[in-house]
């Protein structure tokens, strides 16, 4: 009546292999880890102590778990002891999750994106890549923090200066109060801060020792003993805060108390949509055929200034820079041109008015720089109405970077009786206008590169590339906030990431081959 149902009984065969489809995902992660050398991971044990477990092992059980949504270091332990992908995998073994996770944020930190970039030889000794086309965008990932444990930049310069004024104003009064009982006394011993805005906590730190020094002289001043409980009690902690902070902002506007590595940035995942700033990191990442090439972690929120270092960081670990860049709007900038211009790399990069330029409304606009006409020989602008505006001087602006800007400055001659002067300009006098021809010349390049056949091509391209991989990590996937913190772990995490991706990639594709033959 029933199929024989025997707990006691022990069945063969006891491979758990045999349990496993032939073409099934897990098989193609053991075997692009399996190919790696052991060499690769010695970097990331220097010997001593017990065994470890294996790093082959370890690394492919969290790629695996990353292609199944899985991503809490608990989670993978209780896989690795109850899913038969896992015990396969694992081959058994039971890393508990402290394991699990002291592996992929810390012992890999300094291998990752080695087995990264072997594994991408793998694929492009397999044809699924050939790092001729680098299709490079950026997204926005949530850190793993407070969303209300920012620090803003320009607060804390305010609160900083207002209490370095406090602190000149409290030694006044001192000092005010010491000249009435010895002005001669007073001038030799109290110390000399020196400029409002100069005033360090090292220099407040000395200057409070002093004081109280002079109190020990001065037991009953009740005055320099208030000050003195003052300054050590409240202002100093405080100015030391404020330095602390400073340094930790940077070069940044804000950061996170519970991440300090992360910045507030606008979302596009805004569930309150009131545009409320997060504490995220700006994810770069660089595909072909929808396969992760490279990727970097960001602190700035813009992807204008994280062309530059994500190239360069791409060639540290590629050993290499693609012949060919093609990127949204976004990156469009003088400097960023003259940077792929240095390194010649052939770029297919828009500019922020690419697209309104073909609008009618633009075309139309006579006050528009881009509708006017510019003769080289005499360095001049002709303007819709027929006024000529001549060179009057140059001015030099300098990037974070470190890279100059040069400005030309053209300015006409009369423009009081010019009819047009109401929809040219809203200012009083003539016309001004501020030209970078670096960049004018960009553009008319980039303008005829992206019309081109090829450029259109690549263009429309890029719109099915890296989107379709931040599609497919942060909405099939799940993957939209970090579980580690700060800068170094949450690169690594980016990188679990996309080696999770890239093999899951190659297995959708190596079935779809494997049907085509097979039909």
């Amino acid at each position: 009546m029933y199929i024989q149902y025997t707990m006691d009984q022990l069945f063969l065969p006891m491979d758990l292999e045999t349990d496993i489809p032939e073409n099934h995902l897990v098989r193609v992660v053991n075997e692009a880890v399996h190919r790696l050398s052991d060499s690769i991971f010695s970097a990331a044990y220097p010997g001593g102590g017990r065994h470890s477990y294996h790093p082959k092992m370890l690394t492919k059980i969290i790629i695996y778990a990353y292609t199944q949504r899985i991503y809490s270091s608990r989670q993978i332990a209780k896989a690795v002891r109850e899913n038969i992908m896992f015990m396969w995998l694992a081959a058994r073994q039971q890393p508990d999750f402290r394991t699990i996770n002291r592996f992929r944020s810390e012992r890999m930190k300094e291998v990752l994106e080695t087995v990264f970039t072997h594994v991408l030889e793998l694929l492009v000794q397999e044809q699924y890549v050939s790092l001729d086309h680098y299709f490079l965008d950026g997204t926005k990932l949530e850190a793993n923090a407070n969303r209300y444990t920012f620090v803003w930049k320009k607060a804390v310069v305010k609160h900083q200066a207002k209490l370095q004024e406090k602190v000149h104003t409290l030694f006044q009064a001192i000092e005010e109060a010491e000249n009435d009982e010895d002005a001669l006394h007073t001038r030799t011993d109290l110390p000399e801060l020196g400029e409002a805005s100069a005033l360090t906590a090292d220099k407040l730190e000395q200057a409070v020792q002093q004081l109280e020094k002079k109190l020990l002289e001065k037991p009953k001043d009740k005055t320099l003993k208030k000050a003195v409980c003052q300054l050590r009690k409240d202002l100093l902690p405080r100015l030391q805060k404020y330095e602390y902070q400073l340094q930790t902002a940077g070069e940044r506007n804000s950061y996170s108390k519970t991440d300090p590595d992360a910045t507030f940035m606008r979302m596009k995942e805004d569930h309150m949509r009131n545009g409320q700033l997060k504490p995220g990191y700006n994810v770069q990442i660089g595909t072909e055929n929808q396969f992760v090439l490279g990727y970097s972690v960001h602190q700035r929120p813009t992807d204008t200034k994280c062309l530059k270092p994500h190239l360069n960081h791409l060639e540290e670990t590629l050993g290499q820079r693609p012949k060919t860049i093609i990127a949204d709007a976004g990156y469009g900038s003088e400097e960023n041109y003259s940077y792929l211009e240095e390194q010649n790399i052939q770029a297919i990069v828009k500019y922020g008015t690419y697209h309104k330029e073909k609008t009618r409304a633009f075309r139309q606009a006579i006050g528009k720089v881009d509708n006017w006409s510019y003769n080289e020989t005499s360095d001049t602008w002709t303007c819709a109405a027929g006024q000529t505006l001549p060179f009057r001087y140059e001015s030099r602006t300098m990037t974070e970077s470190g890279y100059t800007i040069q400005t030309r400055h053209y300015r006409s001659e009369d423009c009081s009786q010019c009819p047009l002067k109401a929809t040219c300009t809203k200012a009083q006098g003539d016309r001004e206008i501020a030209v970078s021809l670096t960049y004018m010349r960009q553009k008319n390049e980039m303008r005829e590169r992206l019309r081109s056949e090829e450029g259109y091509m690549l263009s429309v391209r890029r719109m099915v590339e890296p989107e379709s991989v931040f599609g497919q990590i942060k909405n099939n996937r799940g993957f939209r906030r970090f579980l580690l913190r700060g800068l170094q772990k949450v690169s690594l995490e980016v990188g679990w990431l996309c080696l999770a991706h890239n093999l899951l990639k190659k297995a959708t594709i190596a079935e779809k081959r494997k049907r085509d033959q097979a039909g």
